[in-house]
């Protein structure tokens, strides 16, 4: 019977059969019910984290955006500049032998405020920006001729107009610029000095190119130094060294190292490479050897991995057609663990570009205006830009910041779309 225990010959007690199950009783579809319940419960869960991340991704795409694509226009002002009744100073001949001495003594600041008087009633000061004299010694150099005419001359307008016409500014601004608007003399065009100037005290006139290539330059020496460091020690680690205690200390070292914060690895790089190596300040070389030691572990941890997975029969058939040990690691089994490889470089990097804390400890938030020309040259990176951008007073800066956290966004989409690339390249090919 069922729920009672059976003697069998040997006397020892074995379960009674049970009856067979009835799929279609009450009991048995409520449990069925409660399962279906349970996976819809789940799956619209699953789905709400989806909608959630794809909402906060879309929130900070749609306000950076709001934002930054403003930075990367400029108002300008038409100014009407009748260069032979006005009071520059311009030896002819000095121009054309040497161009920048001529207009540094031409009087040109006196020349805009003239112009600016007579065309508009207002002084060049409160409608032109600090550096719309170089707009118009750039102007000149570009065609000497101007100087024998009356010429209408584009120039970066000031701060407040500029943010008047594209946002709300103060009465006085909004006004102005209202004015000038209604005549036609006042216009927003791409801006695009700001892609190849560097940083500057006008927000009107800072462009981010300099910022841009020292991250370049910055993630070629960190991609450089960690990435064949850290899968050469993955690859020791893995498949020679011996299994005792000091390979065990170092495993842990490394899995801790990984997530040491990163200011850790600023003071690491201030006390070794400045205060003991002597190495240039604010440099990316220096930059990029301190994230290079913040990012060697996340490559060595996901490099041990990728060849932990590869499968070992792939090492027992290269060994048995007689192929050597080291020719097992390299032709077998380090392009079979190439693209976990990659994936752990991709995340490592992209930690890096993102860093600021240790380049503000090796000195990389200077005040360069000028791009770095070399490995040693002062330089700064996007994200240290970004916070120094958003640490200053003056309206205009805020929407110059959005746009370089868009610039940094499409850099650091690029490069994982380089290394993407490349992963699945290999895997294509094994």
């Amino acid at each position: 019977m069922s729920g009672e225990t059976a003697l069998d010959q040997s006397g020892l007690g074995v379960p009674a059969e049970r009856a067979p199950t009835d799929w279609r009783g009450d009991a048995m579809r409520r449990r069925i019910a409660r399962r279906y319940a349970s996976e819809r419960r789940f799956r619209l869960l699953g789905m709400a984290a989806v909608l959630a991340s794809a909402g906060f991704l879309a929130f900070l795409l749609i306000s950076m955006m709001g934002n930054g694509l403003r930075g990367f226009t400029r108002t300008e002002v038409a100014v009407p500049i009748d260069f032979p009744r006005s009071v520059a100073m311009i030896d002819p001949a000095v121009l054309q032998t040497n161009p920048e001495q001529a207009l540094a003594n031409a009087n040109l600041p006196a020349v805009l405020e003239q112009a600016t008087t007579q065309a508009f009633g207002v002084s060049d000061t409160q409608l032109l920006s600090p550096n719309a004299v170089l707009a118009l010694r750039d102007a000149i150099i570009r065609d000497p001729a101007i100087l024998d005419q009356k010429v209408t001359v584009n120039l970066p307008a000031s701060t407040g107009i500029d943010v008047a016409m594209k946002s709300e500014g103060n009465g006085t601004d909004e006004a102005l610029a209202s004015r000038l608007d209604d005549t036609g003399v006042i216009s927003t065009a791409f801006n695009l000095g700001f892609l190849t100037g560097s940083d500057g005290t006008d927000p009107t006139m800072v462009g981010i190119w300099g910022a841009l290539k020292g991250s370049l330059i910055t993630m070629v020496i960190t991609l450089a130094l960690s990435f064949p460091i850290g899968v050469f020690a993955a690859l020791y680690l893995e498949e020679y060294a011996p299994r005792n205690r000091w390979t065990d200390l170092i495993e842990v070292s490394i899995n801790n190292l990984a997530a040491v914060p990163s200011i850790i690895f600023g003071l690491l790089g201030l006390a070794i490479f400045l205060n003991v190596m002597h190495l240039p300040r604010s440099a990316p070389l220096v930059g990029g050897m301190t994230l290079a030691l913040m990012t060697m572990p996340v490559i060595v941890i996901a490099g041990r991995n990728a060849i932990k997975a590869v499968p070992p029969s792939i090492r027992d058939a290269a060994l048995g057609i007689g192929a050597s040990p080291v020719q097992v690691v390299f032709h077998h089994v380090l392009p079979l663990a190439l693209p976990g490889i990659l994936t752990g470089t991709i995340i490592g990097m992209a930690r890096a570009l993102g860093e600021t804390a240790p380049l503000l400890m090796i000195g990389m938030r200077a005040f360069v205006s000028q791009p770095p020309g070399g490995f040693t040259d002062p330089a700064t990176v996007l994200p240290v830009q970004i916070f120094l951008w958003s640490d200053e007073v003056g309206r205009g800066f805020i929407e110059k910041t959005s746009a370089a956290i868009i610039v940094l966004l499409a850099f650091l989409l690029t490069m994982n779309s380089i290394a993407i690339y490349l992963r699945n390249k290999f895997e294509k090919k094994w």
